[in-house]
């Protein structure tokens, strides 16, 4: 038995393949799993618990049918589905968790984020997710009409794309110092995160304190899904 992780499938409407692979997945793997985290951008959109989208029926259905059947579900929202809410959780019968969460893994002491916090030298982009987490901004998103909701969310995607386009990689990516705070001050050695669409097993050390950390795939394009059990964890593929 394993606990699987994944992040940023980015489910869509447009791109329905990715919806037949999760369901896949959760039919051949997760069904069989001690336990399914999901660390974020599960849905490229997410404009409110009272607009579920259609294309996001089957996958929702699918998930609450293995939770009924006994497998933990854990769900973090990520920095495009970030108002799952209450409802969410109840149609899908997954835990919603907070960024960041602490985990006993097989016995070793794990943090959890979706990433996006870490990548501190994206100046504009913390001020943005400062500005759209905050309680206010989004009453005032979740009280306008549907069709302006779905026309912001589009308007803040192109404005995410087209910046994208102009900033470096290195800038898009994680801070090592500020991970490395993060790490210290949770007291913890192993970090699992997504958003960088970077998979990869960085250990490092810090003082005299050996630290991993773990980053998963975009979970399409690059296939990875984090596979640990007692003897530590791995990063497989999808496919």
């Amino acid at each position: 038995m394993s606990t699987l992780f994944i992040s940023d499938l980015h489910l869509s409407g447009e791109r329905e393949n990715i919806t037949e692979l999760f369901i896949k997945f959760l039919d051949q793997r997760a069904s069989h799993a001690d336990a399914l985290y999901i660390l974020g951008d599960l849905f490229e959109v997410w404009p409110g618990d009272d607009m579920i989208q259609p294309d996001y029926e089957q996958s929702i259905s699918k998930m609450k049918q293995l939770a009924d059947n006994g497998l933990p579900l854990f769900v973090m929202q990520g920095n495009r589905d970030f108002l799952m809410a209450e409802k969410f959780a109840e149609v899908s019968g997954a835990t919603m968790i907070e960024d960041p969460t602490v985990i006993d893994l097989y016995g070793s002491p794990t943090l959890l984020m979706h990433g996006d916090t870490l990548c501190t030298d994206d100046v504009d982009y913390q001020k943005f997710r400062i500005m759209v987490r905050n309680p206010r901004w989004q009453a005032d998103f979740l009280s306008k009409p549907a069709e302006e909701r779905l026309a912001m969310t589009s308007k803040y995607r192109k404005i995410s794309k087209d910046k994208t386009a102009n900033k470096s990689m290195d800038i898009m990516d994680v801070n090592q110092q500020t991970v490395e705070q993060v790490l210290l001050e949770k007291n913890i050695h192993q970090l699992i995160h997504g958003h960088t669409h970077r998979p990869a097993v960085h250990d490092f050390t810090v003082g005299n304190k050996e630290m991993k950390r773990i980053v998963l795939g975009d979970w399409f394009e690059q296939g990875s899904v984090l596979v640990c059990n007692k003897d530590g964890c791995q990063l497989e593929s999808i496919k």
